[in-house]
């Protein structure tokens, strides 16, 4: 796209093509932040069924992991309904700035999450 010359279709496509990866993205964070929270239960129901019983680390972290995904969830669902809005109207009068900023800050939630969630996992192991 030039620079003053309003944006086409297909710069329109892309840009909803573009939220709707996000709406994926935070759909697929709420997703895992629930599975998070249920896991201790599904854990739990395992080993009923199983005939054992199963005993959980005493600290909640993974409640409040879960909690924090879903939010974050929610947070990038409509940061990228506002990014979808702020490129529309940038398409519109033709002047384009491409930004990182959203894909910079989830991918360091994520990063940090992982990491989060490494520790928990390992220190449950022992």
């Amino acid at each position: 796209m030039e620079q003053g010359k309003p944006g086409g279709p297909n710069d329109h496509l892309a840009n909803e093509r573009t939220f709707l990866a996000w709406i994926r993205t935070a759909v697929g964070l709420m997703a895992f932040g629930f599975v998070v929270v249920k896991f201790s239960l599904f854990v739990k129901q395992i080993g009923l069924a199983l005939g054992r019983d199963v005993t959980l680390p005493s600290h909640g972290y993974s409640g409040i992991a879960g909690i924090i995904l879903v939010a974050v969830g929610m947070l990038t669902a409509i940061l990228s309904y506002k990014r979808y809005q702020d490129v529309k109207k940038e398409l519109e009068s033709g002047r384009y700035y491409h930004t990182a900023g959203l894909l910079t800050t989830l991918t360091i939630f994520i990063v940090l999450m992982s990491l989060f969630l490494l520790v928990y996992l390992v220190d449950s192991i022992r």
